[in-house]
């Protein structure tokens, strides 16, 4: 028998007020195949805030990034890269994809697919953009990794602004 288990707010959400994001954490999974239960022993979005998904799992979220937070790079994240493959959608408003060499606004409606790249994030309009990222984790073919700039080093592995976000402790470039 099929049930709705939930529907209201996001269960968990976290934000960072100084860099003007939040994250709505709406499910993610440990494992692949991912386990299918009848009922989930604890809440899977309750954990420490990490920006790629578990070994080797996955996790859907939304982001919002508010106007106003730019660093003095006109950045709203950090540059960073992760071992997954990140779909982007465009919920509300408009976002900037910075990479190394270009730039891609994004608005509503539009999607995005990142597979381990550098990037960072900017929100140079006046209202509020929202994004759902779908991440899978992945990892990186071993000659495209020999060649990627500060491999591995400069892999995220925590929160965008956590002590020990990056393996390095310095972002990818």
């Amino acid at each position: 028998m099929s049930v709705v288990v939930s529907d209201g707010p996001v269960p968990v959400s976290r934000e960072l007020p100084r860099d003007g994001v939040a994250f709505h954490e709406i499910w993610n999974t440990e494992g692949a195949p991912a386990r299918i239960v009848a009922v989930e022993p604890g809440e899977p979005t309750a954990r420490t805030l990490a920006v790629p998904p578990p070994p080797p799992g996955t996790k859907i979220r939304i982001n919002e990034f508010r106007p106003g937070h730019l660093d003095e790079r006109g950045l709203q994240s950090p540059v960073h890269r992760t071992a997954s493959i990140d779909y982007g959608i465009v919920l509300d408003g408009e976002i900037t994809l910075v990479l190394d060499d270009s730039e891609v606004l994004l608005r509503a409606g539009d999607v995005v697919v990142q597979r381990g790249i550098d990037h960072a994030w900017a929100n140079r309009g006046t209202v509020p953009a929202r994004v759902v990222f779908v991440l899978v984790d992945g990892e990186f073919d071993d000659d495209l990794a020999a060649i990627l700039p500060g491999s591995p080093a400069g892999l995220m592995l925590g929160g965008p602004t956590a002590p020990g976000a990056f393996r390095s402790g310095q972002p990818a470039r």
